[in-house]
């Protein structure tokens, strides 16, 4: 038994870095889910920054005609959704991503048949990378289409 267990810790280094070759692609994808949450968290800050201060003119009685800042609040609060459920899904990927490469490594290095679930957590990440671009992409449309909306109050 216990030749086995030291059998199984003996680790190739021509094995190694092939994991290592295996894990490459994976880690360039971490730096572009991370580039990812990056924008969105950008996105987000300026959502909020904006929000904060149409909010202040609203309670300050600054403004003569509160329908157009509520509707931009409205707006607002709906990009706000979205992106915090792209931030969601593109860290969920992240995540996975994370949890491919260590699998990757834990397989090879007890000699497990981790393939099937190493693929799974690839397209799980993939799903959820692609359901973070779908909101973002969502949000970006909710931005535009305020922006028609503002247009209309400008032409009154």
């Amino acid at each position: 038994m216990l030749a086995e267990t030291a059998h199984l810790m003996n680790i190739d280094l021509g094995d190694v870095s092939h994991t290592i070759q295996l894990a490459i692609a994976p880690v360039f994808l971490l730096t572009g889910v991370g580039t990812n949450l990056m924008v969105l968290t950008n996105r987000l800050a300026r959502i909020i920054d904006r929000t904060r201060v149409l909010e202040d003119r609203l309670e300050s009685g600054v403004v003569t005609d509160p329908v157009r800042p509520r509707a931009e609040l409205i707006s607002l609060y709906q990009r706000t959704h979205l992106i915090n459920r792209a931030i969601t899904l593109s860290t969920t990927c992240a995540l996975l991503v994370c949890i491919t490469i260590a699998a990757l490594f834990v397989g090879d290095a007890l000699a497990l048949g981790l393939s099937k679930f190493i693929a799974l957590l690839f397209i799980f990440a993939m799903l959820a990378l692609i359901g973070s671009f779908v909101y973002l992409l969502r949000e970006i449309f909710v931005a535009i289409g305020s922006i028609s909306i503002q247009s209309v109050f400008i032409q009154k």
